[in-house]
């Protein structure tokens, strides 16, 4: 973990009270998760709850028993987190009821109050991203001097940043590799909780955990092993939440599930942190205008408005770099007083003859081809300069790809020989 993180490591609750959540909360989380998981050691229903058994789980189990909801059947060690927890018939019957109205399963949330305050320690805005290191995280990619000196300022701002320019030239490659060059770590929660309503934040589908690490070793970003801390907070690497053009503004807020009866956060909620790529902008079937409109407030406050589905308005923090990718022309997506609220407008042009060239010899030796000058300069001939066709900074690897393909359903090397090279380039491109 870097050394900014460590010092926002949460507290382990000492109990039932520092956890935030009300003894009746906890024990009827207690009661789902022996309801749904049958037999349980004390221990494992303080595992699942990722809450301490000393002073918090042992009070809940406590009540449920006083309650006649569960019951000791035995015990498989010393101590009473090694006691054998059974639900009871009436506990059962309980357990039923909580179900219809939650089928939330899991570690225990924490409040609003605790992510608001999480996410402001460990804000986008204020990190530094280095000339060096944006050069490094984008050494995969041939961009012009130009392009970089734009995008290190935009990263280092925090704000919302507009990549335009013709398709197959790198904005997507360009954002995922920001994603990737974001320092350092986050704790984020398993869920939160308002007013009873559990919302579920970590996504193992968007989020990559950070395992503990071993005494010791200082180049991992993990928790050391055995370090106390509250377990509701997972440490991850900064998300990177990448949504296209299937973006509807339902999307946008809270999502109810009718069926598990909890809330989903969406996708902007789970990349606070991190970068929020929203790529094809103005192909989603929401108009451009109307997504813009749902960003104004954000944008400006880097505050967001959820809804419950009780109708309450709940503000939760907005805290990730906005990378809007388009290949359309922005001045036809929206009007100049929408385009000001977008901090940063990069354009990301057409590669040069020489960037294309650079871009081809790397294709090239990833793809197992020797490279021949001569082969290039009859590819840039036949089909760029006569047909009158533009560059494309994907093209050099889209054609060798075909050719590789092409020379190994023949069975032959794949070299840059003239039949080869028409064969995927007829196949590749379109006539005109």
């Amino acid at each position: 973990m870097d050394s900014s993180s460590v010092h926002h490591l949460p507290a382990e609750p000492r109990s039932v009270e520092e956890t935030g959540m009300s003894l009746a909360f906890l024990a009827d989380l207690a009661l789902k998760t022996m309801y749904t998981r049958g037999f349980l050691m004390g221990h494992e229903i303080a595992d699942s709850m990722k809450l301490p058994f000393a002073n918090v789980v042992d009070r809940v189990l406590d009540y449920l028993r006083r309650e006649h909801l569960s019951e000791v059947k035995g015990s498989s060690g010393f101590g009473e987190s090694s006691y054998q927890y059974m639900i009871s018939d009436e506990g059962r019957a309980r357990a039923r009821e909580l179900m219809d109205q939650s089928q939330y399963v899991g570690a225990a949330p924490v409040r609003l109050e605790a992510y608001t305050r999480m996410t402001t320690l460990q804000s986008v805005a204020g990190l530094t991203v280095t000339q060096d290191a944006l050069k490094g995280a984008l050494s995969h990619l041939v961009l012009s001097p130009t392009v970089l000196d734009q995008l290190g300022p935009a990263i280092n701002s925090g704000k919302s940043v507009f990549l335009f320019g013709n398709a197959g030239n790198g904005k997507t490659a360009i954002a995922e590799a920001i994603g990737t060059l974001m320092p350092g770590a986050i704790l984020i929660p398993y869920a939160i909780n308002i007013d009873g309503h559990v919302i579920k934040v970590f996504d193992a589908l968007h989020h990559q955990a950070i395992p503990e690490r071993a005494d010791g070793d200082e180049n991992s970003l993990g928790i050391r092993k055995g370090e106390r801390y509250d377990r509701r907070w997972v440490l991850i690497r900064r998300p990177l939440i990448a949504v296209g053009g299937e973006l509807l503004l339902e999307n946008l807020d809270l999502v109810f599930d009718p069926t598990m009866k909890y809330y989903e956060a969406p996708y902007q909620m789970k990349a606070n942190g991190g970068v929020f790529l929203i790529d094809d902008f103005g192909r989603q079937q929401v108009r451009p205008r109307d997504l813009l409109n749902r960003w104004i407030v954000p944008l400006e406050k880097r505050v967001d408005y959820l809804t419950l589905a009780t109708g309450r308005k709940v503000d939760v923090p907005f805290d990730s770099l906005i990378l809007f990718s388009t290949n359309l022309d922005p001045a036809e997506l929206v009007d100049e007083a929408f385009l000001r609220r977008i901090r940063y407008k990069i354009h990301i042009p057409d590669p040069t003859w020489e960037e294309y060239r650079e871009i081809f010899i790397r294709a090239a030796a990833k793809a197992g081809v020797p490279y021949v000058e001569e082969s290039l300069r009859y590819i840039v001939m036949e089909y760029y300069i006569k047909p009158k066709r533009k560059p494309r900074s994907v093209h050099p690897r889209d054609i060798l790809d075909e050719l590789v393909d092409i020379a190994r359903f023949r069975g032959i090397p794949p070299t840059l020989s003239k039949e080869l090279v028409d064969l995927a380039c007829q196949t590749y491109f379109l006539k005109g």
